[in-house]
C-alpha cells in the first residue's frame, strides 16, 4: 500500500483545519530532466525543508523533491506541540543509554525547542509560539512518577520550567473529570505546524533551494555523486538527506525495518471564543495525556478545540473520523458530547521501537533522519538544521543521536499492518486497565 495516495488525493492538501485556514503557497513545479546540486534532499516536510533553508543559507546548491506537497505529511496535520527534550523522559533515557549521553540527548532537544522559537519569529512564518505544554495522568497511581520526575529535572539538570500539578489544580487547567494531576512545562509550547512548514519553505527558497512538488523518488543510486531518479527526473547530487518519516515506504529497507508508520487523527470544532476557550483548557496550554493511544488537544488562535486520538487498526483512514475521535473527545469532556465539528482528517507518522528518532548514514554520502514518534515539530526541525551542520563537516549532533540503538520492528516492513493490528490491540487494552 502507498500511503501517499491511499487516504489521500495526489496533489491536494486534506481536509484539515490548518490547510483549510493557511495562505498556502502556489504550487512548485514538477521535477523534470536531468539535474545537478550540491545537495537533493527527499521529503519537503520538517526535516526536509529545514535541511535545505540550513544548506542554502551555508550557501549550498540545494534540491528538495517531494511526492505530494510542502508540509502535505505530517508536518503539516500534526497537533503542533512543541515537547521539551526527547520523546522519551530522561529517567528512562538514563537507563537507556547512560547518563553523560542522555544529558547530551536533553540538550539537543531543548536546542530544538530553541530552533522553532526562532523560526517563529521571523516574517515568513506565520505562527505564533504559545507557552505551556500540560502532561496529564488518567491513572492516580502514574502521579508518584511525575513527582519524583519534577524533582529528578529540577536537582539533575537545573532545569525549572516543569512543576507539579496535582488533581485540583489540573482539574483547574483543564477541566476534565479525566486526570488525576499531571505536570505543566513552560518551556515547551505549541504552534500551527502547517503554517511552520510552510514558512521554512519560505525560508528555503528565499535562501536559493529549489523545491520541485509531486516528484516522487522510485529510486537512490548510490555513489558519488549519488543519483536520485524520479519518474521525469534523474537528480545528481554529491549528498542525499532523505526526510521522509512515515512515507519512507520501501524505499530503504534497512530504515523501513526500523521506522513504523501509523496513523492518526484530528477534529477542530466549531470556534468557541475566548470565554469559552478558558473554561476547557486556561491560560491557552496545549495538553497531552498519559495514555500510550494518547490524546492530545490545544485550542487555535480562533478558539477551535484541536483534539487528536483515537485507535488506528490499519492504514486506510476510517470512514467517519468525526465519530472515531468524538468517542475519545468525549470521554475527555463530557460537556463538549456534543459540539459542532468543523474538520476532521488524518495522517501518518513514523515511530520507532524505543520511540527515540532514527539518524542512520546509509553510504557515506546519504544521511536518512526519521522516526520522531509524534515528537517531530522539534525534533524534525532540529534535525534539518543537524543534517545541514553534518554536511558541512561538523557531525558532534548527528552522532550523539545516531548513537542511539535503533531496533528492528519483527517480522519488518513485510508485516507492517498485522503487527499495527496486534499492537493497538495491546495499547488500547492496556489504557484501559
Amino acid at each position: 500500500m502507498d500511503l501517499l495516495t491511499a487516504n489521500d488525493r495526489l496533489g491536494a492538501y486534506p481536509n484539515s483545519y490548518y490547510a483549510d485556514m493557511a495562505e498556502t503557497l502556489a504550487p512548485f513545479p514538477e521535477a523534470h530532466g536531468s539535474l545537478d546540486c550540491d545537495v537533493c534532499v527527499v521529503g519537503a516536510g520538517f526535516t526536509g525543508l529545514s535541511t535545505a533553508y540550513h544548506l542554502a543559507q551555508r550557501g549550498y546548491d540545494v534540491v528538495v523533491v517531494d511526492a505530494q506537497r510542502v508540509g502535505f505529511g505530517a508536518s503539516g496535520r500534526n497537533g503542533g506541540q512543541v515537547s521539551m527534550g526527547q520523546r522519551v523522559e530522561q529517567d528512562e533515557l538514563e537507563d537507556m543509554v547512560g547518563e553523560e549521553h542522555a544529558r547530551q540527548l536533553w540538550d539537543i532537544g531543548a536546542q530544538a525547542v530553541d530552533l522553532v522559537r526562532e523560526l517563529t519569529k521571523m516574517e515568513e512564518v506565520h505562527t505564533p509560539f504559545h507557552d505551556g505544554v500540560i502532561h496529564t495522568v488518567h491513572r492516580e497511581r502514574y502521579q508518584k512518577h511525575n513527582v519524583q520526575y519534577v524533582e529528578h529535572m529540577s536537582s539533575k539538570y537545573g532545569y525549572d520550567k516543569l512543576r507539579l500539578l496535582d488533581k485540583e489544580e489540573c482539574r483547574h487547567l483543564v477541566n476534565s473529570p479525566a486526570y488525576y494531576g499531571g505536570t505543566l512545562d513552560m518551556g515547551a509550547g505549541h504552534v500551527n505546524p502547517l503554517e511552520l512548514a510552510l514558512g521554512l519553505a519560505r525560508l528555503a527558497v528565499k535562501s536559493g533551494a529549489r523545491i520541485f512538488e509531486q516528484s516522487k523518488v522510485t529510486r537512490i543510486r548510490e555513489g558519488d555523486p549519488a543519483i536520485v531518479e524520479t519518474e521525469d527526473a534523474s537528480i545528481k547530487a554529491r549528498y542525499v538527506v532523505m526526510g521522509c518519516n512515515g512515507y519512507l515506504g520501501t524505499m530503504h529497507k534497512h530504515v523501513a525495518q526500523r521506522v513504523m508508520p501509523i496513523n492518526n487523527f484530528i477534529v477542530s470544532t466549531k470556534p468557541m471564543g475566548p470565554e469559552a476557550q478558558e473554561q476547557i483548557i486556561r491560560n491557552n496550554h496545549a495538553v497531552a495525556d498519559s495514555k500510550f493511544v494518547i490524546n492530545y488537544f490545544r485550542f487555535s488562535d480562533d478558539h477551535r478545540l484541536l483534539f487528536g486520538g483515537s485507535e488506528s487498526y490499519g492504514y486506510k483512514f476510517p470512514a467517519d473520523i468525526a465519530g472515531a475521535v468524538r468517542k475519545p473527545m468525549s470521554e475527555i469532556f463530557p460537556q463538549l458530547k456534543n459540539v459542532e465539528i468543523d474538520h476532521a482528517w488524518g495522517g501518518t507518522l513514523g515511530i520507532t521501537m524505543n520511540r527515540m528518532p532514527h539518524y542512520e548514514r546509509m553510504s557515506g554520502n546519504i544521511l536518512s533522519l526519521s522516526g520522531f514518534s509524534g515528537a517531530g515539530v522539534a525534533l524534525g526541525t532540529l534535525s534539518g538544521q543537524i543534517a545541514a551542520e553534518t554536511i558541512a563537516g561538523q557531525a558532534e549532533r548527528f552522532d550523539i543521536m545516531a548513537s542511539v540503538p535503533t531496533r528492528k520492528f519483527p517480522g519488518g516492513p513485510m508485516f507492517r499492518t498485522p503487527l499495527l493490528v496486534l499492537a493497538m490491540l495491546w495499547f488500547s487494552l492496556r489504557d484501559k486497565l
